[in-house]
């Protein structure tokens, strides 16, 4: 099993190395907006090839402005191409969430070349940049190599010192401590995970109210609310407003000191909710719902005329970081010992654990309350969908012992496949009595 982990390293640079760097970053910030221009003209063409042959013996001549290595023109090309896919992709689903009704915006990404403003760019591995002896690293630069030292976490220190497989870099600068970092992707072999090494199974219930609701199959349960990550959420939004309102120069540069804020509060948030998961519940198989395109399934229409409290609602809703949540738990798993899958998220608060009753009945007014229409059973909506997921990861678990194989993700492209799978489902019962 192999897993990918970046690595953050901090780069001791004397002023005239920092300059070699600046000149580097901005020739290639440079370059990107001029292949994105040539793209641009191109009918916005997503193809790195014929980006590549637009751009390739401008960005090459050590007569022009860019002067960058081979290796690195062939970067520009590729990273081009992906942003242009991405705008594309972005376009089409704006004009689907159009037709819908979800909104009435029209996408203007692509209304004109997109702009690169950061000064990050990719390395290679072998061919940018690699390691030398006594903790050293050498990055290319237009003037030739450097060799640098640098500093990180201990682990990751460790993890390259005993030379762990090296992927691409990314050369980034943080303008508020005029300080370049290298972000350095590492591959890590860790032993292939086998079903009698996860005997424990948890389900994780993701949700707005409660950032996360998990139960193992003892029913121990783990409740982590979400109102005052809501509160602060809402100061960020109430001082992002009122400044972009004045307008100043002053309130300008305050935004610009503010801006990623927020978004760095919610990433250390999350970290801190799956190492909380992971060391209550450790040497276990999570299970995660599928929430592919489950914005686009419970959006309603938007109303320009809609109350405040609506209006907070959908911006709540827009904000819910669930898919970083889960991600940080699905890599952090492995490196404690654990397991995340991903199960179908289907009826898994309106079902019954005890009957397997289903019906939006099971939930009055939608509330957190939920009660069996049929047998009377009641608890916390989230807990109940919690006790489904860990149903539902414990079939996961016992078909991997007895095929061998283990799915990661439910497989969606079969409707009939589905349909079985939940039928599979509805024969589920918990009863916390039996169990060990």
């Amino acid at each position: 099993m192999k897993l990918t982990i970046s690595a953050k390293l901090k780069l001791r640079h004397t002023p005239e190395q920092k300059t070699a760097l600046d000149a580097v970053t901005l020739a290639y910030r440079d370059a990107l907006n001029f292949a994105s221009e040539k793209a641009f003209k191109l009918e916005k063409t997503s193809s790195a090839p014929k980006i590549h042959k637009a751009v390739y013996e401008t960005l090459r001549d050590q007569e022009g402005p860019f002067r960058l290595g081979s290796q690195l023109a062939c970067t520009v090309s590729r990273q081009v191409a992906a942003s242009y896919k991405t705008q594309w992709t972005k376009l089409k689903q704006n004009i689907s969430a159009r037709q819908k009704g979800f909104t009435k915006r029209r996408y203007k990404g692509l209304d004109t070349a997109p702009k690169f403003v950061s000064r990050t760019l990719e390395y290679q591995y072998g061919r940018d940049y690699s390691w030398k002896k006594n903790g050293k690293v050498s990055v290319g630069t237009l003037a030739g190599r450097l060799v640098l030292e640098f500093d990180g976490y201990q682990k990751h220190l460790d993890l390259i010192q005993a030379g762990a497989e090296t992927g691409a870099a990314k050369l980034y600068y943080q303008k508020s401590k005029k300080q370049y970092y290298l972000i350095v992707a590492l591959n890590i072999k860790l032993p292939d995970p086998q079903p009698t090494d996860h005997q424990k199974v948890v389900g994780v219930d993701v949700g707005q109210r409660y950032h996360f609701v998990a139960t193992n199959l003892n029913g121990q349960s783990l409740f982590e609310k979400g109102a005052a990550i809501h509160h602060r959420k809402d100061q960020f939004s109430r001082v992002r407003r009122s400044l972009q309102r004045k307008g100043t120069r002053s309130a300008t540069r305050r935004l610009v000191a503010l801006s990623g804020r927020e978004r760095r509060f919610v990433a250390d948030r999350n970290h801190v909710l799956s190492k909380t998961l992971l060391t209550r519940f450790p040497g276990s198989i999570f299970g995660l719902e599928d929430l592919t395109n489950i914005r686009d399934r419970t959006e309603g229409r938007s109303n320009p005329q809609s109350s405040l409290r609506a209006r907070r609602s959908r911006r709540r809703r827009s904000q819910w970081s669930f898919a970083e949540l889960q991600a940080n738990l699905a890599y952090k798993a492995p490196l404690h010992g654990s397991l995340a899958v991903q199960v179908d998220a289907d009826y898994t608060s309106q079902a019954c654990p005890r009957c397997g009753h289903t019906s939006k009945g099971n939930r009055p007014n939608a509330g957190l309350m939920f009660v069996c229409e049929v047998c009377g059973h009641a608890g916390h909506s989230d807990r109940v969908a919690s006790v489904n997921i860990a149903l539902r990861t414990l079939l996961v678990r016992q078909d991997w012992m007895s095929t061998g194989a283990l799915s990661m993700r439910p497989d969606v492209s079969d409707v009939e496949v589905k349909v079985a799978r939940l039928s599979r489902y509805a024969e589920l019962r918990w009863n916390p009595d039996t169990n060990p």
